[in-house]
């Protein structure tokens, strides 16, 4: 049915909203790419140089390899796409983190978008046939360890799961739940304190490759969609402000890159004519073949997209008070030919004994955009 593609799509676009423009349109459940922690989103979506918390599993597993003294879990809340005003989309992310002593730091985490309940309705007629949710989630475990007294390494195994439209039919074929499996492989450095104007200092500099599996499929043709892998880079520069280090502030930034890609298939009817379709190159194939330019269709027309508008980038700027209270500011930017998301962030943060509480606040350049007035709130709590 034609309402069915239409929820497909819908289900891609509404889960990582930059809409017709995005380079993610060219990948299955880009939600795995929603920034999950409000600290990070509150600092223009950084992350990877820092991981010093329990949502490390998201942007940088090798920190957990540095997370000896405390044991943590965080909740993650935020009603997607405000402006839309609709009730029933939502973003949940929980994680926890756990020492065991010999082996290093592991963690597991849970990630459900949920997209609401759809109609379908006859190709002629408005009359509802029936009902459905759509939803999305991801399961996985992570593990961090430290090669040296600077130097850490990580990796994360998630299984991935997405009904966007189970139970319905498109071109005579079911369409069913799609799943995969998906690894992360990360490393992260950081240098000893060293001293500036006698201050004490630190520098950390970390990279992350997500989401590489195998695509997802929908139906039961050959055809899958490639996930969303994603590299991440970046570093970060901590410098306390006095000598006993009662106020202090970190500039991060992160640079990220989709290394996903889907190459045409051209197939030959009785009839002599020819249909095209794009199918995902395999994830090993896209990392060396996402190092080049791509074409993409924006409904009307056909867009070659360069290999430097492919570069995401975010920066962020984060203020302590004693390690109690903390203020954040953010900036992020897409090509216009490549998501066309751009946006400046804010955020806040109280830690009290052992649980914390951090918000951010996402203020677009558009008025309308989808993004426009997106808050997450997160709960951390030690144990």
């Amino acid at each position: 049915m034609k309402r069915t593609v239409a929820i497909l799509a819908a289900g891609l676009f509404l889960a990582f909203p930059a809409l017709t423009n995005a380079q993610v349109a060219i990948t299955a459940v880009p939600f795995l790419q929603i920034e999950p922690d409000s600290r990070g989103a509150g600092m223009g979506n950084t992350g990877v140089a820092l991981a010093d918390n329990a949502s490390a599993l998201f942007w940088n597993p090798s920190g957990l390899a540095f997370q000896k003294n405390n044991n943590q879990a965080s909740i993650t809340h935020s009603n997607w796409l405000a402006n839309f005003n609709v009730s029933d989309l939502f973003y949940d992310y929980v994680v926890g983190t756990y020492y065991v002593e010999g082996i290093g730091t592991i963690g597991a985490h849970l990630t459900y978008l949920n997209l609401g309940e759809q109609a379908v309705t006859g190709e002629d007629s408005p009359e509802i046939i029936s009902r459905f949710n759509s939803y999305e989630l991801a399961f996985g475990g992570s593990y961090g360890y430290q090669v040296s007294k600077n130097l850490a390494v990580g990796t994360s195994l998630r299984l991935i799961y997405s009904s966007l439209a189970s139970g319905t039919s498109i071109s005579a074929q079911k369409v069913n739940p799609g799943s995969s499996v998906a690894v992360d492989l990360s490393f992260l450095y950081r240098t000893d304190p060293f001293d500036i104007g006698g201050r004490n200092a630190r520098f950390s500099f970390g990279s992350n490759l997500s989401n590489l599996g195998p695509g997802i499929q929908y139906t039961d043709n050959a055809q899958k969609d490639p996930l969303p892998t994603v590299l991440r880079f970046g570093w970060s520069f901590d410098l306390d402000l006095d000598d006993a280090g009662i106020n202090r502030i970190t500039i991060a930034n992160d640079i990220s890159k989709i290394m996903a890609r889907t190459t045409p298939q051209y197939t030959t009817n009785p009839d002599g004519s020819i249909d095209t379709s794009r199918v995902a190159a395999g994830p090993i194939e896209a990392l060396a073949k996402s190092w080049s330019s791509f074409e993409r269709f924006d409904g009307q027309n056909t867009i070659e997209v360069g290999l430097m508008q492919q570069f995401m980038i975010g920066a962020g700027l984060e203020y302590w008070y004693a390690d109690q209270f903390a203020l954040r500011g953010g900036y992020y930017y897409e090509d216009p030919n490549n998501g066309d998301r751009e946006y400046i962030t804010f955020g806040a943060g109280i830690r009290y004994s052992f649980i914390g509480v951090d918000f951010s606040y996402i203020k677009t350049l558009e008025s309308d955009h989808p993004l426009a007035n997106t808050l997450r709130f997160s709960l951390l709590i030690d144990f």
